[in-house]
């Protein structure tokens, strides 16, 4: 079959099981949007706002679905404005595909219109990326590229496309099934044995957990190891709905905004059985202190995570679900009621310290903040409160998937939000990224076809707003509550506590009327200030099959805890604001 290499990328995309791109057109795609346009009934195109919201929704696709998220741009501009979205997904391990277009060979190198060497720009925040310059080698490029995208640790692949390799013709041979990801090595027997003898001589056992349970679906696995050694869970940010939040064992997360009695009971902990997570800085704090107390088993099915941020006293590379299913069974049982009795007791003490720094909350005015936010004739008890608008969102909104963006609201949800199953709490942790929550929340709305939540700031939102654009003409069911304090409130907090309140350039004294913004896009939209009015207000969100805009006033003096200091250590730990 004679076909252009336009055609032969749309056919070789619904070959690998791809129903939905998002993208941008431009001059150096315009062949492959046509293409797009002649197959519509088979695969569909979300044109966004943004190339970057388009990067984000190709990923908030993928972290949804477990599939390969794809996103098309054209040449210079619109292949540089992928760059973020590529690099969060890297940095998150998520599998994505980025098609770019670029100027004719003959004129690359020419510094030709919109040329930009998107290949050599992104190759430090991709997997692998490919430029393709021989018509008859692309068929086989991009399908490489799915199967990279998703072997071993996922991640993202970049395949650029020159104009004239899109307009000329070749040979076509279709595939009958997508690309089989390549082979992941199993741990071997002597490390798996080595690991549950230390787990077997354990009496104070803690399972830390990342993404990497996620993304190799060993959820179940990981419960059985846990409920057979009766071991306390903790996880990163990016392990988040890898265990339903209400498990007797999972304490929540640890580290730099963790739980108390998590990131207690890891510290006091003699074994940490690390599955599937990487020992970022912010699981870590002060490196030099953090593992004084324990020994260490660090599973990854990237070899070179292991000894990388923290050395391990045993490190197994390997499919994570075989070696934790393989680990179970060597195993012994255990009950280990003292250490039990002593998770009780920080569970206890956390819930205390909790509520003494609410109760601080709630006593504070804000003296500090120039906004008008409409608060002062209600009560304390009305007022909202970061952790009231979660529980009222939450119970509004089912199994829906959750989207943040990046500050003082990405950790009040992960420290709060009740999650039931994986792939349902999508945030940017690694890069950390502002502005990601938009796209993303889009990507996973149109993957699930449900409702979708995103919980933003009003820094984060004002990122990538333009993207209600996309939302509303999509019929995105979309309900997005923007935690509006006027500043951007995680900077302000270090600038309280560690720069003498010095507020530089984090007060935003904005002027924008985010209701009337919404209504502007199309969407629908409330701003409350009680808790009486967010409840009606969620009532008719989630109500609404469409996207609805909840501005919720909430105080700029609002500090996320606990919070490990820059540099310090779990030592260091800040429960309550004097």
């Amino acid at each position: 079959m004679l076909i252009s290499g336009a055609k032969i990328v749309v056919e070789t995309l619904i070959e690998q099981g791809c129903d939905t791109v998002f993208g941008y057109p431009g001059g150096q795609v315009i062949k492959l949007f046509d293409e797009l346009y002649l197959c519509r009934d088979r695969i569909n195109h979300i044109l966004t706002a943004h190339e970057q919201g388009a990067s984000h929704a190709a990923d908030g696709y993928a972290r949804a679905t477990g599939k390969v998220g794809v996103v098309i741009a054209t040449s210079g501009p619109g292949a540089t404005n992928l760059v973020t979205g590529i690099a969060t997904a890297y940095l998150d391990s998520v599998p994505m595909v980025a098609i770019t277009g670029n100027v004719p060979c003959s004129l690359i190198g020419r510094d030709s219109f919109q040329e930009v060497d998107i290949v050599g720009v992104t190759m430090p925040i991709t997997k692998h990326n490919f430029i393709v310059k021989n018509i008859s080698e692309l068929a086989d490029t991009l399908r490489m590229a799915f199967k990279i995208a998703k072997s071993g640790r996922p991640g993202p692949v970049l395949v650029d496309i020159p104009k004239d390799i899109q307009v000329a013709q070749c040979e076509f041979e279709p595939k009958n099934q997508p690309v089989i990801p390549a082979p992941i090595p199993f741990a071997p027997d002597d490390k798996l044995e080595k690991a549950a003898e230390l787990i077997n001589a354990a009496e104070r056992p803690y399972i830390y957990f990342g993404g990497g349970i996620i993304s190799g679906k060993a959820s179940g696995e990981l419960i059985a190891l846990a409920e057979k050694i009766n071991a306390p869970m903790g996880c990163s940010l990016m392990g988040l709905s890898a265990v339903p939040s209400d498990h007797p064992l999972f304490l929540g997360m640890q580290g730099m905004h963790g739980h108390f009695a998590s990131s207690i009971a890891e510290d006091e902990s003699d074994l940490v059985i690390a599955l599937g997570a990487r020992f970022s800085d912010r699981a870590t704090g002060n490196k030099n202190r953090f593992a004084q107390n324990f020994k260490i088993i660090h599973i990854d099915i990237d070899g070179a995570e292991l000894h990388k941020n923290i050395s391990a006293d045993l490190g197994i590379k390997g499919d994570i679900k075989d070696a934790v299913a393989r680990l179970t069974e060597l195993a012994e049982a255990k009950s280990h009621t003292e250490w039990q009795q002593r998770i009780a007791e920080l569970r206890s003490e956390e819930k205390l310290r909790t509520e003494k720094a609410l109760q601080a909350s709630y006593q504070k005015s804000c003296e500090n903040c120039s906004n008008s936010c409409g608060r002062n004739g209600l009560s304390a008890e009305q007022k909202l409160r970061p952790y009231d608008i979660i529980d009222i969102i939450s119970a509004h909104a089912g199994d829906s998937v959750v989207a943040t963006d990046v500050g003082q609201h990405q950790m009040w949800a992960a420290q709060r939000y009740p999650l039931k199953k994986p792939r349902t709490f999508l945030t940017s942790g690694g890069l950390g990224t502002m502005g990601f929550g938009m796209g993303a929340a889009i990507g996973a709305a149109i993957a699930t076809g449900k409702h979708t939540v995103l919980f933003t700031g009003d820094g984060s939102f004002g990122m990538n707003l333009n993207e209600l654009a996309t939302a509303v003409s999509q019929n995105i069911p979309l309900v997005i509550v923007i935690m509006n304090n006027g500043v951007l409130g995680m900077v302000r907090q270090w600038q309280t506590l560690f720069f003498d309140k010095h507020y530089s350039n984090t007060t935003l004294a904005r002027q924008t009327d985010f209701v009337k913004l919404a209504e502007a896009f199309g969407a629908k939209s409330s701003r409350v200030f009680s808790k009486d009015e967010l409840e009606t207000a969620a009532a008719e969100a989630f109500a609404y099959n469409g996207t609805y805009v909840i501005d919720c006033a909430v105080d700029c003096d609002e500090f996320v805890l606990p919070m490990l200091p820059p540099g310090g250590s779990i030592d260091d730990i800040i429960t309550d604001i004097k």
